[in-house]
């Protein structure tokens, strides 16, 4: 075989290659609740093609992304907006988030003073949520702010007096 035959088949090889990869199957996810607010659109067409050094996945639902394959980072615009809670919240970018550590290594964050919602879950063993919440941030900061995390020493919370 030519050179230029050779040089050639491995190009068209590789591209083929590519082709292929950029094939892969749209994430199956259901869409939230509140998944059809214009706010959410805002957020989805600002999310990142990289989120902690995984690429960008298609999905099938409205007002959602994913990255990794396999998916290691789902996300979901339109979620119930948290109340009052308990549960860590972090801040990270501007971005305050409610953490759910409850099926570990698996957590769920879901921004906090943010309408509509966003959460995002993620698996701990593959990808640090620093780094997913710092590349999500700018999209998500978007969002209106309607409130901030506090700690409970920072709450003004009624002293109950005798009466």
């Amino acid at each position: 075989m030519s050179p230029i035959r050779a040089l050639l088949a491995t190009a068209l090889a590789a591209a083929a290659t590519l082709a292929l990869a950029g094939c892969a199957p749209a994430v199956a996810l259901e869409p939230a609740a509140d998944a059809n607010n214009p706010q959410c659109a805002e957020v989805t067409v600002r999310l990142p093609d990289v989120v902690a050094e995984l690429p960008e996945r298609g999905t099938d639902a409205q007002a959602t992304g994913a990255w990794g394959d396999p998916a290691t980072v789902l996300l979901h615009c339109g979620v119930a907006i948290p109340g009052p809670t308990t549960q860590q919240c972090q801040s990270v970018n501007g971005v305050d988030w409610i953490i759910d550590d409850a099926d570990a290594p698996n957590y769920r964050f879901t921004t906090f003073g943010r309408t509509p919602a966003v959460e995002i879950v993620l698996d701990g063993d593959a990808v640090a949520s620093s780094t997913v919440l710092a590349d999500l941030a700018p999209a998500v900061s978007v969002l209106p702010v309607t409130g901030k995390c506090t700690a409970l020493g920072d709450a003004d919370l009624p002293i109950p007096t005798d009466g």
